[in-house]
């Protein structure tokens, strides 16, 4: 396919990563200077263009703009018919879309993460499935969501990746004075954590570590008496209140 990218940030350059060397033809725009150049330098499917010259060489064109300065952006630039339009912009719903993008036809909204870059990760997507599967299946998994509302409660919920994140840095800083290697003890609780809830779902894994006395069971109990559960469904619910 020839695929386009409007914004060349983190999470675009993330995507574009992880669809190189998978026949593509794609183009980036040069507005973010060293990501584009850095990304033109690793791939040779990959080329640099202003904002209207990525969508004339392209036939899907993701938008990785800030939705708060999306419509001024995308009000200066000519579509045309039989494009096909993905935004990863959560705070801009496909129907808003449609007016920006006509005569191209807005498809889908997704939310990759930075592991799309290797491959294996969730995508959360709301539209045009059959297209979003096409490009990044079977890599990736697709998460079809079936309204806006239902996007939102997925964007709330996933917001849990930084406490676990939090958890696993501030677990591997109390280990570090304690062995030979820090850098092999957080390495040793990532993939821990990874691998497991990669092998069981997450109530059949606690279940698992559920032997009485037993250490994970003692720190989760102790973690939940000061408040962990509570504190992070308040959390959640002030993100998203629910429908």
């Amino acid at each position: 396919m020839r695929l386009g990218f409007l914004g060349c940030g983190t999470i675009a350059a993330a995507v574009v990563h992880g669809l190189a060397g998978r026949g593509h033809d794609i183009t980036v725009s040069e507005r973010s200077e060293a990501t584009s150049t850095t990304l033109v330098s690793l791939y040779p499917e990959v080329s640099r263009a202003p904002n209207q010259q990525v969508i004339d060489q392209s036939d899907v064109i993701f938008l990785g703009l800030m939705a708060e300065g999306a419509g001024q952006a995308l009000q200066q630039l000519r579509f045309r018919e039989g494009q096909q339009v993905v935004s990863f912009m959560a705070g801009m719903g496909l129907e808003d879309l449609t007016d920006l993008v006509r005569p191209a036809a807005a498809q889908a909204v997704m939310m990759p993460f930075p592991g799309i870059a290797q491959g294996g990760s969730p995508i959360m997507a709301l539209g045009d499935i059959a297209l979003l599967s096409a490009i990044f299946e079977p890599q990736n998994r697709i998460f079809p969501l079936s309204d806006q509302a239902e996007l939102e409660a997925y964007l709330a919920a996933q917001a849990v990746l930084s406490p676990v994140a939090r958890l696993i840095a501030d677990a591997a800083s109390w280990l570090a004075p304690q062995v030979d290697d820090p850098q092999a003890a957080e390495a040793f609780l990532r993939i821990l954590v990874s691998t497991s809830l990669e092998a069981s779902s997450a109530e059949t894994l606690i279940e698992a570590l559920n032997t009485p006395g037993g250490y994970n069971q003692r720190l989760r109990l102790h973690m939940e008496g000061c408040g962990l559960r509570s504190d992070l469904e308040s959390g959640l619910s002030s993100l998203h209140p629910g429908r």
